[in-house]
């Protein structure tokens, strides 16, 4: 049977007592992580949030009532207890605690509550499968690691409010309940009941909103907001995140990134007493793809693209010359003494370029003796094997790997052949952060399944200046004012200087081919209130979910989530979402079609 808490107070968390402590009293509150009965004496391994605290229950001293209320004792039970701290005994003492110097010798106790056996161990690094960690999600959350993630969670967020109060940033909430602007990924939609077939859409993020909030004059805004996509999930991307936000008024883009840098070394070394070396590298989209094949370059490791078009274009290798020809490049990275891979393990790298859009993949192994093993080389003069060689640094013990295509493909192909070499070889140290910004992207991409240009960003990015020619007559040549953070590959954050003038902003609505009727049915409110003073502005957006992800050396976003959704974008534990009965449908003028799900 539980017993009440009334009438006790804890005095210390499990850790907070040490050897200052010993021969006083102290009354300490928790889980049983683990019980032990040696026949008149029960050890108790006591947890909370902050760690494990031993506890004596002795026959002797403590009567025997209580005694026989400790033998009801099980794991996961909950209980309070009071008693005199004592140093252990030098063979028992456990160095891997914190306290394990001491123990508390128990005078009273209480069972809080009992429990039932756990599904699984609550134990650190646990190898449960995730799916059933995820429906007990609560259980799981008291195993130190999880917990030592969400705390690390909450210290973030509290030296992010801390650096941006003492900036002078003031903290202003946006609304969750907003309308659909269906440009980018789809939209959460909420019906109204007041409203009978009109919705609401939860916000992707409060872009429009912290504009409106510079227009308003209140010059630093920053929030720490839930925002909801509604898009196929990955290890790094969950329905509903939270973002870090901030906008800035009468600023430029190194003002913004200035203050988002200083903010994270800030936070790195606020949570993690890590010193991030200031200014940050800065690359633009162009160099970061041609070196890196990726706008989110991992530069942890030092394997780079090089271009070789010059050298091949008249080689008289069909592949090489007719991708050069076309428009495309012929390009290659030298993954440094993996010339010894054996054969399947070369053939099984090519495979992987053929999943991210290559027609196949070329190579040349150099051997120790300095000759090549390749199926090209027969195809080439020894003057451009040579060239291509000398250009790629390549050395006995390497292995070259060549993609000929056009530079889209290329760089998906060897951009992400590097990251395989990476992880092969182990170059990625989790246990370093490389940062680097990323400036200069392009104001649009062209979207094939939409047959037209959509912002690479948001429609609400600052073209820049000198492209500004060039926006209905070159769309893709046209670069923006935007900028990324990245952390060992990983974008954290990303922002830009937005457009101030409603003139710009309504090219920029034509060139995402909207009508001025349909711009101005999407975002009306916007272009009406540019009319009345708009100050340039700029601002950033940190991913807090992904962030910790990587501080923790988390391999899921999961991970640092207290309560996240698996792929298919539902709850394990709460069974969301899931079925509402015809009177909330009826109040909200909806109907279901019922789906076959045979």
């Amino acid at each position: 049977m539980s017993e009440s808490i009334k009438g006790l107070v804890r005095s210390h968390m499990c850790t907070d007592i040490t050897e200052a402590l010993i021969d006083e009293k102290v009354t300490v509150m928790g889980w049983i992580q683990k019980r032990r009965d040696l026949g008149g004496v029960i050890f108790i391994d006591l947890r909370d949030r902050t760690g494990l605290l031993q506890i004596v229950i002795d026959q002797s001293t403590i009567g025997a009532e209580i005694f026989k209320k400790a033998e009801r004792l099980r794991s996961e039970f909950v209980i309070a207890l009071d008693g005199l701290v004592e140093l252990r005994s030098d063979e028992t003492i456990n160095t891997n605690l914190k306290t394990g110097t001491i123990e508390v010798r128990a005078e009273h106790l209480r069972i809080l509550s009992e429990a039932e056996t756990p599904p699984f161990m609550i134990e650190e690094n646990s190898l449960v499968k995730e799916d059933l960690r995820l429906k007990y999600r609560y259980l799981d959350l008291r195993r130190p690691d999880m917990q030592r993630n969400m705390i690390l969670r909450s210290n973030v967020s509290k030296a992010y409010r801390d650096f941006l109060a003492g900036e002078g940033f003031v903290e202003l909430e946006t609304p969750m309940l907003t309308k659909s602007t269906p440009e980018g990924a789809r939209d959460y939609l909420v019906p109204s009941r007041v409203h009978p077939g009109s919705f609401y859409a939860l916000p992707q993020s409060p872009q429009i909103f912290k504009q409106l909030l510079m227009l308003s004059g209140f010059d630093k805004y920053y929030q720490i907001v839930k925002c909801f996509r509604d898009e196929d999930l990955r290890a790094d991307r969950q329905p509903e995140f939270t973002q870090e936000d901030i906008e800035m008024s009468f600023v430029n883009e190194d003002d913004v990134i200035d203050v988002n840098e200083r903010l994270l070394k800030h936070v790195f070394k606020e949570t993690m007493n890590y010193d991030i070396p200031l200014p940050i590298k800065r690359i633009t989209y162009d160099e970061a793809m041609n070196q890196y094949g990726s706008d989110k370059p991992d530069t942890r490791f030092d394997v780079k693209i090089v271009d070789l078009s010059d050298i091949v274009k008249t080689c008289g290798f069909k592949v090489f010359t007719a991708a050069v020809t076309s428009g495309g490049s012929v390009r290659a990275i030298n993954a440094k003494g993996c010339g010894t891979y054996p054969r399947r393990q070369i053939d099984a790298l090519g495979e992987l370029a053929v999943t991210f859009g290559a027609k196949g993949m070329a190579w040349i192994a150099i051997n120790e003796d300095g000759t090549y093993k390749s199926a090209i080389t027969k195809f080439l003069t020894e003057d451009v094997v040579e060239a291509m060689v000398k250009r790629l640094d390549g050395k006995p013990g390497d292995l070259l790997l060549f993609s000929a295509d056009k530079n889209e493909i290329v760089f998906n192909t060897l951009g992400n052949l590097r990251l395989e070499i990476g992880r092969r070889e182990g170059l990625m140290d989790d246990s370093r952060f490389e940062f680097i910004s990323v400036t200069d992207f392009p104001l649009y991409e062209y979207s094939a399944e939409q047959k037209r240009y959509v912002s690479m960003h948001h429609p609400f990015t600052m073209p820049n200046l000198d492209d500004l020619q060039y926006l209905e007559s070159d769309p893709k040549r046209v670069r923006s004012e935007a900028y990324d953070i990245v952390l060992n590959g990983n974008e954290i954050g990303g922002g830009s200087i937005r457009i101030h003038q409603r003139d710009v902003q309504e090219r920029m609505f034509k060139g995402l081919g909207f009508s001025d009727e349909e711009a101005y049915e999407r975002f009306g409110f916007l272009l009406d209130a540019f009319k009345y003073g708009v100050p340039p502005h700029g601002g950033l957006a940190f991913g807090l979910d992904r962030v910790v992800m990587l501080m923790t050396q988390s391999k899921s976003i999961r991970d640092v989530i207290a309560f996240p959704k698996i792929k298919d974008a539902s709850c394990p534990m709460t069974e969301a979402p899931g079925a509402v009965d015809e009177k909330q449908l009826k109040e909200l003028s909806l109907s279901i079609d019922k789906i076959n799900l045979d």
